[in-house]
C-alpha cells in the first residue's frame, strides 16, 4: 500500500482538478436508460439560488375529510415524487389541516411540477367493447372516439377491469421495434389472471389504460397476455420522455389518497441568499486563512504539508459534492467549514505525536511514523463519533439538517484520507530531504533532535522506516 500511495494521491487528485474545473463535463446516466448525461456542477439549495414555493390543499372525497394521518402521506409521496425528478433537496411541510406546501429549490417550470405533484395517481385498466369502439381489424387507426390524452368518455358500458393497486412495478424503457419511449409494468397474482382471461377471449379489442380519467394509451389486444406483465406506450413528440418519467414515478410511489389542488404558489428570489452566501464565504475564507497562518508558524514545515493537505482535501470534498450532487445550502457550507476544522486536528495530532517521539530522542523518520502510529486511535476514535452524531442527524433531521449532515460526513471521510494517506506520504518524501533536517523546521530544540545518526548504516535505516 505504502508502494501506491503516491499514485493513488496524483490520480484522486488528476479527476478532482477534472470534476470541479472542467466546464460541461457530463456523467453518463446510470441506471436509467432514458436520462440522458447529467452536467457534473455545484448545486445550491433555495437559500441561496431562489426556486418555487407552491401551496396544495386536500380535496374531501367520498364524504370524508383528509386526517393527519392522510396529510402524512400525502406528504410523504409527494417528497419521493418531487425528489425523483432531480430536484434537490425539496422542502414538503404540512400546514394547518388540509394544506401541504413544496418548496423547490432551482425549479423554474411550474407547468411541469405541478403536473406531476397535483396528479392524485388513479390508475385504471379499461376494457372498450368491440361493439362500440371496434377492433384493430376494423379500426386500424384506434379505438372510435378515444384519444390518447383526452378524458375516457362516461360510458356506462365502460367498466374496470382492475386498478393500478395491483401493480407491483413500473420502469422506463424503450420499444424495441419503434425506438418510442414506454413504460414497463407488471401485475400481482389477481390482476395477471384478469387480464390474462380477458385477453385470451378479446384478441384484437382494444383496451384502455386511464390515469386520473385522462387516457394515457389505448392499445389492442394482439395476444394473451397470461405473464401478468405489459407496457405502457407514450408515443411520439418531446415531451415523451418527461412524460415517460412522469407516469413511471406516479406509478412507482403509489396514488394520493385525496386529490390536491394548488392554491397559491410563488417564485422565491434568492437576494438574501447571496448576500448571506456572500457573507459566509468572506467569514469562511477568513477562517481558514488564519488556521493556514496559525499552521504555519506553528508547526513551520509540518504546518506548511498540512496546508498543502488542506487544499488537497478541499479539491477533493467538491469533486465529491459534484459527483453526488449534494446540494449546498448555507448549514452544509457550515458543514464543509467544520469539517475543515476537523482535519486540521488530526494533523495536529499527528505532529504533536510526532514532537514527543522526538524528544524521546528518536530519529526524524521513525518519530514521524511514531507519530501517525500512536496518533492514528485517537483519529479514528474521533473521526468515528462525528460520522454516528452525523449519521443519527440524517436520518432523522430536516432536509436543512441532513444537508449539513452529509456535508460533514463527506468531510470527515475525506479528511481521515488526507491527514493519514496524504500527509503521511509528502511527509515520507520530506523527511529524507537533507535540507528538511534541521530542528527548527520542526518546532523542537537542536538537543531534542536527531536527525542523523552517526555512520552510513543508520542513515539508510532510517529511510527504510
Amino acid at each position: 500500500m505504502r508502494r501506491f500511495a503516491p499514485i493513488l494521491i496524483v490520480v484522486v487528485g488528476l479527476l478532482a482538478l477534472a470534476i470541479d474545473f472542467w466546464p460541461g463535463l457530463k456523467l453518463p446516466a446510470l441506471g436509467d436508460p432514458a436520462a440522458g448525461p447529467r452536467v457534473l456542477e455545484t448545486k445550491l439549495g433555495l437559500d441561496l439560488q431562489g426556486g418555487l414555493r407552491v401551496e396544495y390543499q386536500a380535496i374531501p372525497a367520498n364524504g370524508k375529510s383528509p386526517s393527519a394521518a392522510d396529510m402524512t402521506v400525502i406528504r410523504n409521496i409527494i417528497e419521493r415524487r418531487v425528489n425523483s425528478t432531480g430536484v434537490s433537496e425539496p422542502l414538503v411541510l404540512v400546514h394547518g389541516t388540509d394544506r401541504v406546501v413544496i418548496e423547490l429549490p432551482g425549479a423554474t417550470n411550474r407547468d411541469e411540477i405541478e403536473n406531476l405533484v397535483g396528479k392524485t395517481g388513479q390508475l385504471t385498466f379499461v376494457p372498450l367493447p368491440a361493439d362500440t369502439y371496434g377492433t384493430a381489424t376494423t379500426n386500424t387507426g384506434g379505438p372510435t372516439g378515444i384519444v390518447d390524452g383526452q378524458d375516457l368518455p362516461k360510458d356506462p358500458a365502460l367498466k374496470v377491469l382492475f386498478t393500478g393497486e395491483h401493480l407491483t412495478k413500473a420502469s422506463p424503457g424503450t420499444d424495441s421495434t419503434t425506438g418510442q419511449p414506454i413504460v414497463a409494468f407488471s401485475l400481482d397474482d389477481v390482476a395477471s389472471k384478469l387480464f390474462g382471461d380477458w385477453t385470451k377471449a378479446h384478441i384484437q379489442e382494444y383496451f384502455a389504460i386511464v390515469l386520473d380519467g385522462t387516457v394515457i394509451s389505448a392499445p389492442s389486444i394482439q395476444s394473451a397476455i397470461t405473464g401478468g406483465s405489459g407496457q405502457i406506450t407514450m408515443g411520439t413528440g418531446g415531451d415523451a420522455v418527461t412524460r415517460m418519467n412522469n407516469l413511471v414515478t406516479i406509478l412507482q410511489y403509489g396514488s394520493l389518497p385525496f386529490p390536491i389542488k394548488p392554491v397559491q404558489d410563488s417564485t422565491i428570489s434568492a437576494t438574501l441568499g447571496k448576500e448571506f452566501l456572500h457573507s459566509s464565504l468572506i467569514a469562511g475564507g477568513i477562517g481558514i486563512g488564519l488556521v493556514f497562518v496559525f499552521m504555519l508558524i506553528y508547526y513551520r514545515l509540518p504546518g506548511i504539508v498540512a496546508d498543502l493537505a488542506l487544499l488537497y482535501y478541499a479539491l477533493v470534498v467538491l469533486a465529491v459534492f459534484r459527483l453526488i450532487p449534494v446540494t449546498l445550502t448555507l448549514a452544509g457550507i457550515a458543514g464543509f467549514v467544520l469539517s475543515i476544522g476537523m482535519a486540521v486536528d488530526a494533523n495536529i495530532l499527528i505532529f504533536e505525536r510526532s514532537k514527543e517521539e522526538l524528544r524521546l530522542g528518536k530519529t526524524l523518520p521513525t518519530a514521524i511514523e511514531a507519530g501517525f502510529s500512536r496518533a492514528w486511535n485517537s483519529i479514528l476514535d474521533s473521526n468515528v463519533s462525528s460520522l454516528i452524531t452525523a449519521g443519527i442527524l440524517y436520518s432523522f433531521g430536516s432536509p436543512t439538517i441532513k444537508g449539513f449532515a452529509l456535508v460533514l460526513i463527506i468531510g470527515v471521510l475525506t479528511s481521515m484520507f488526507t491527514a493519514v494517506t496524504v500527509t503521511r506520504t509528502i511527509l515520507r518524501f520530506v523527511v529524507r530531504q537533507d535540507r528538511s533536517r534541521r530542528a527548527n523546521l520542526w518546532g523542537v530544540g537542536d538537543e531534542e533532535f536527531q536527525a542523523r545518526l552517526p555512520g552510513r548504516n543508520s542513515r539508510r535505516a532510517d529511510a527504510r522506516v
